[in-house]
């Protein structure tokens, strides 16, 4: 067997990698396999911008006491800012406080009173879910659910509260 020196070995090397990866693909290289999808939160993660369908809102009992959840139990907050049920909190905001939105309306579970449950348009047309009248929002460092970290927050120019089955604030 005869052998090539070391240099004419990476050289051609070098060439057949560089066809392969160039050019059309047409007859020859096949294209390179598919890189894993990845990850993606559930909607009802903080931060995610996708609408749940028929967004769940629940009661749980937290450090806090009873307050409202999603149906992942991650706590919901109201904005004091916003008035008569109409979203304030864009941009910079909703980066750090994520409205909760939804397709469909919106199922009162667990403690939760349909009545006081409904929702309200946003300046893209997205359906945010509401509760007494209080668009619903997460708080970017709740991690899991029961966590309160957002709760009786100045931020944005105004306070943020978890909300209790009475559609006020926690502790009320």
């Amino acid at each position: 067997m005869r052998r090539f020196p070391t240099a004419l070995t990476g050289t051609i090397a070098a060439l057949l990698v560089t066809a392969g990866c160039g050019g059309s693909q047409q007859g020859g290289a096949a294209p390179p396999p598919a890189r894993p999808a990845q990850a993606t939160s559930t909607p009802t993660m903080p931060g995610s911008p996708t609408p749940v369908p028929n967004a769940p809102v629940r009661v749980s009992d937290t450090k806090i006491g009873e307050i409202l959840v999603d149906g992942q139990g991650r706590t919901v907050y109201l904005f004091e800012k916003d008035k008569e049920g109409k979203p304030t909190c864009y941009d910079e905001c909703a980066e750090e406080w994520p409205p909760y939105l939804t397709e469909g309306k919106p199922k009162a579970e667990d403690g939760a009173k349909a009545d006081l449950l409904s929702t309200t348009a946003r300046k893209d047309g997205a359906e945010q879910v509401t509760y007494g009248k209080w668009p619903l929002y997460y708080y970017h460092d709740d991690k899991k659910p029961g966590d309160t970290t957002g709760h009786d927050k100045k931020e944005f120019g105004a306070e943020w509260y978890a909300l209790n089955a009475a559609g006020k604030k926690a502790g009320e």
